[in-house]
């Protein structure tokens, strides 16, 4: 497969389910179709594990001491087979050691050696869970887990063997146990001893271990498809709650709207019946006749009816007022701010600052033109009011991640039809 593609692809799907990174480390390594089957032998320090690997290659290629030896990935290859000894479990695991570990059990590995010394009795409290997880692993990707019980040449009493043996087989019901000694194994085949051999245990694993091999091929296939077939479900979930989220904004939207217009017409119908009773007048309008000059300072008519006109504009300000700050409808959008904060509101904007004539309160209010621009424009910076504007961008976002999802799921195509 081109890698170039690969990484496009899996760059694509990371981006929408990055969580899913592990799965492509490892969907990355199968990739390589024709690579040798990699198993890794992974335990404690000083429970023998490098000593089996050698015995198990049938070289000395591999570090052997009483002391904490391998703290780094080692590898060899023999036979067409890539065999890795990790840095032990009680390494230093928050350093590259562990990352190694992980990287060689979890990414690289399609056999796992799970070495345990029955001289440390049944599975400790690190051993167990991590055992656990591997069956697990297995269960879901068929890559098979191996587990050995070493140097059971240093237990001389073959009761204390069989007890040991018993609990660690409590612990894991189910899972077949390899008791091996890399000592007698070594010994047996220096001298030709065949029934050290056989006590060795050394046949049966390997035997376990071809078995192992030769189904590599086969585990390989369904995991690359396990791995696209569980990332399938995941986007597709992504994309359903995706979708069904966008929906609900999207219906959010609209009802907002709805009920910010059929509120902003009930306010407008009560303010139209409370301004009947001004448009009741006979005789002369009193607030038409201008002030003469003689009159400037007195308080007339005219100007006692064009006060009673403007109290009456206050109020239906006032009451159209209440009802944008109910839908935080009060700033002007940031372009359509000025020096001076008292004047940077949407009833100023829309509305102006005074009425003095009842042929204007009509114009406004009472009249079809009239009310439909109060419609209108209130609805303009209703559209424009932060909790709108947040709730379109996050429409927006949502779309983007829809369209994402969308590039994801054609790139998991590519990948599944180059690598199934």
């Amino acid at each position: 497969m081109d890698m170039h593609v690969f990484e496009q692809a899996t760059q694509d799907i990371l981006t929408v389910l990055p969580q899913s990174s592990p799965n492509f480390a490892r969907l990355r390594e199968l990739a390589h179709t024709n690579a040798s089957p990699i198993v890794t032998v992974i335990g404690k320090y000083n429970h023998g594990k490098s000593r089996l690997l050698n015995e198990l290659i049938g070289e000395d290629v591999f570090a052997v001491a009483d002391r904490r030896e391998t703290i780094a990935l080692a590898e060899h290859q023999h036979q067409q087979v890539r065999w890795l000894d990790a840095p032990g479990l009680d390494a230093d695991v928050f350093g590259q050691d562990d990352h190694l570990a992980h990287e060689a059990l979890w990414t690289q590995s399609d056999i796992r050696l799970f070495i345990h010394s029955v001289r440390e009795g049944e599975l400790d409290s690190a051993e167990h869970p991590l055992i656990q997880q591997l069956h697990q692993d297995q269960q879901c990707s068929q890559r098979q887990t191996l587990l050995v019980l070493t140097q059971i040449d240093q237990i001389a009493d073959p009761n204390v063997l069989a007890d040991i043996l018993a609990t660690i087989s409590q612990q894991v019901p189910n899972t077949p146990l390899f008791p091996v000694s890399a000592t007698r194994h070594r010994q047996a085949i220096a001298g030709n001893k065949q029934v050290l051999l056989k006590k060795s245990g050394m046949i049966e694993l390997s035997e376990a271990l071809t078995t192992a091999l030769n189904h590599v091929p086969q585990a390989r296939l369904h995991e690359k498809k396990h791995i696209i077939t569980e990332t399938q479900s995941q986007l597709q979930q992504l994309k359903q709650q995706h979708q069904q989220d966008l929906e609900q904004l999207q219906q959010l939207q609209i009802t907002q709207r709805q009920a910010f217009e059929q509120d902003l017409n009930k306010v407008l119908d009560k303010i139209q019946d409370d301004l009947q009773p001004l448009f009741q007048i006979s005789g002369t309008d009193e607030a038409l006749v201008p002030d003469s000059f003689e009159n400037m300072f007195k308080m007339t008519a005219g100007k006692q009816e064009r006060a009673r006109i403007q109290v009456a504009y206050s109020r239906a300000c006032i009451d159209i007022n209440s009802h944008l700050i109910r839908y935080g409808v009060v700033g002007l959008p940031s372009p359509q701010q000025t020096n001076v904060r008292s004047l940077d509101t949407v009833m100023v904007a829309v509305m102006g600052v005074s009425v003095k004539f009842r042929d204007d309160l009509k114009k406004i209010f009472c009249s079809t033109s009239g009310r439909e621009r109060l419609q209108r424009e209130f609805a303009h910076y209703f559209e424009l009011s932060v909790d709108r504007e947040a709730l379109k961008q996050n429409i927006t976002a949502l779309n983007k991640l829809l369209a994402l999802d969308e590039k994801a799921s054609i790139a998991l195509q590519h990948l599944e039809l180059e690598l199934c």
